[in-house]
Parts: C-alpha cells; structure tokens; sequence
C-alpha cells in the first residue's frame, strides 16, 4: 500500500531535494526502511544504533505522534502521510 513520507529542509538533501517520497509501506517502520532503500543514508538520521527512534527526531501520522500509537510499529492505512520532524531547541 502507499503511503506518503513527509521531508523536512534539514533531510530533503538526502532524497534528491523533495518534501515528499511515495512508498510501499504498512507500519512507519517499513515507510522510514523503504525511503532508505530509495535514498540510503535517511534511516542513520532518524534511527539509532539500536533502530528506535533518535530522540531529536518526531514522526507524526495523521497528526499523532507516534510515541503515543504504536511506535515505528504505528500501522498506516493507504494514503496516509507520515511526517518526519525535527525536534526544536534553543533559549
């Protein structure tokens, strides 16, 4: 099934440039695999070494942070859009 991934400006220099990538996904976790897959290098700045998430990085489908679905194990219905954020710092 397709499902789309959203890029921000600090990633999209490892995706060719665009804000957005279609893949052939049914959890976030196959979605962030088969962006990889297409542009390697993505999945080392969104996962650890231990393939969770980095603590720096948010991942929102249908507006819900995944933390508090299932994980990288949120399962996506066709269509869906994940987003991969950013988190913001500063004072």
């Amino acid at each position: 099934m397709s499902v789309v991934v959203r890029l921000p400006g600090q990633l999209r220099s490892l995706v060719g440039g665009v804000g957005e990538v279609s893949v052939e996904a049914t959890t976030v976790r196959e979605a962030i695999a088969a962006v990889d897959v297409a542009f390697p290098g993505l999945a080392t700045r969104v996962l650890d070494d231990d393939g969770g998430l980095r603590r720096f990085v948010n991942v929102f489908v249908a507006d819900e942070d995944v933390r508090f679905l299932n994980g990288l194990d949120t399962v996506l219905e066709p269509g869906q859009t994940v987003s991969l954020v950013p988190a913001v710092a500063g004072g």
